[in-house]
C-alpha cells in the first residue's frame, strides 16, 4: 500500500494514495520541470494510469512517501518515470491547487516545485507503466497548444502554466 502525507482535520497523517484522491483530501506532492533553454520536457502519461491517462503533463510529478524529503522524492521520480539521474534540481517554492481529475477523483495538492536545466540530448529511459511519450516544447508554443486543446493536457499542467508560470519558470 502506497501511503502519502495528507491532512485530515488539520493533522498531517499517512493515507493510502487512492483514498486520498477519492476523498479529495489535501495532500503533499512534488512536481519537476526540466528545461533546455526555453523548451520544457513534457510527458504523455501512460494509458494504464488510474487517472488522466494519455494526457500531457510536466516533466514528472508524484506524491512523496511518508517522511520522504521533497528533493529526494523529485530525484526518485525522475529516475522511476524517465530514467533521468544526476540533474541539479532547484526548489522554486510551493504551489497549491485543487482539480477534478475524472473518474470521481480529486487532486488537492500542496506541491513542492523543482526546476532543472538540461540539454535537449538528455538521455532517458521511459518507464512504460508511467510514461508513453516525451517531447521538448517551447513554452510559448505549449501555451498556444493548451489554449487550443486543453483537454489533452492534465489539469495541473494547465493550472501551473496559467496561474503559476512566473514562479515556476520565471517567464
Amino acid at each position: 500500500m502506497d501511503l502519502i502525507p495528507a491532512w485530515i482535520e488539520g493533522v498531517l497523517q499517512p493515507v493510502e494514495k487512492l483514498a486520498v484522491h477519492q476523498r479529495g483530501l489535501q495532500h503533499k506532492a512534488v512536481s519537476v520541470f526540466v528545461l533546455a533553454g526555453d523548451r520544457l520536457l513534457i510527458q504523455q502519461r501512460a494509458a494504464g494510469k488510474y487517472h488522466t491517462p494519455n494526457l500531457w503533463a510536466n516533466t514528472c510529478c508524484t506524491h512523496p512517501h511518508w517522511d520522504e524529503a521533497h528533493a529526494a522524492c523529485a530525484h526518485r521520480r525522475l529516475v522511476d518515470e524517465l530514467g533521468i539521474a544526476g540533474l541539479d534540481l532547484r526548489a522554486v517554492g510551493e504551489v497549491r491547487y485543487r482539480a477534478d481529475v475524472g473518474v470521481g477523483l480529486t487532486e488537492d495538492e500542496v506541491v513542492a516545485v523543482f526546476v532543472a536545466e538540461a540539454g535537449a540530448d538528455l538521455a532517458m529511459t521511459l518507464n512504460p507503466d508511467e510514461v508513453q511519450a516525451v517531447r521538448w516544447v517551447a513554452i510559448d508554443a505549449l501555451l498556444r497548444e493548451i489554449e487550443q486543446a486543453p483537454e489533452v493536457f492534465t489539469p495541473w499542467l494547465r493550472i501551473y502554466l496559467t496561474k503559476h508560470r512566473t514562479q515556476i519558470l520565471g517567464a
